[in-house]
């Protein structure tokens, strides 16, 4: 019976992880191709499906708990779907947060064409997708290969940084505009931040093995 129920569990948190994925591709659509209801719709839409999901994982991990007194595996895969689901609603917290800044900069004009921006929300997404992919199939492999990606995008943060800084101190009237773009690129090297998070759950519940400080290692 414990066995049933966490798989309904699991498939709530894959439903959740599948929103918050379709809800950082939205908010970088929408700053690419200037889509206000798009970018409107993560806000006003996306958002509240996410945090209602968020409540109903909970209270169903803590009910299993409560009930099955579950030990071993089935209790480390319990908490650490707990933990994921607090990682996707930050994850969703940031698509929110690159929405609003897609929002004011949609009617302005470009500082920089987009390119570092979108190459780093392809692989942030792709670590998402990996680390779900390596969680469902109890994968500890590909969810080390997640970690050891998470180099990648904070090389293009701060590739990134380094040309805004550079026309914010050239020009300084694309300052606002160049915030906006930091904070968007802030944002997505969060949710490779929490992609590896969830890749380091995974490690921890299919081996029982910590690796959130040993990366370097793997």
């Amino acid at each position: 019976m414990l066995h049933q129920e966490l798989e309904k569990l699991k498939e709530m948190l894959i439903e959740s992880a599948t929103l918050v994925q379709a809800m950082i591709e939205r908010s970088i659509e929408g700053l690419l191709r200037r889509d206000r209801d798009l970018l409107l719709k993560v806000i006003e839409v996306d958002e509240p499906r996410e945090n209602n999901l968020e409540i109903e994982i909970d209270e169903k991990g803590i009910e299993l708990i409560a009930r099955y007194q579950p030990q071993a595996k089935d209790l480390r895969t319990i908490v650490m779907i707990l933990k994921m689901n607090n990682d996707l609603e930050r994850m969703g917290d940031e698509a929110v947060n690159i929405s609003q800044s897609a929002i004011f900069l949609i009617d302005k004009p470009l500082v920089k064409p987009l390119i570092d921006i979108p190459r780093m929300a392809e692989e942030s997404i792709k670590m998402v997708r990996d680390s779900l992919n390596a969680f469902l199939t109890e994968n500890p492999e590909l969810a080390k290969e997640v970690c050891l990606r998470d180099s990648v995008v904070d090389g293009l943060r701060d590739q990134i940084w380094r040309e805004l800084i550079t026309f914010m101190a050239s020009d300084p009237s694309t300052i606002e505009r160049a915030l906006h773009l930091l904070r968007i690129s802030r944002c997505l090297e969060r949710v490779a931040d929490l992609a590896t998070n969830l890749a380091e759950d995974t490690v921890y519940i299919v081996k029982g093995e910590i690796i959130k400080h040993h990366r370097g290692e793997l």
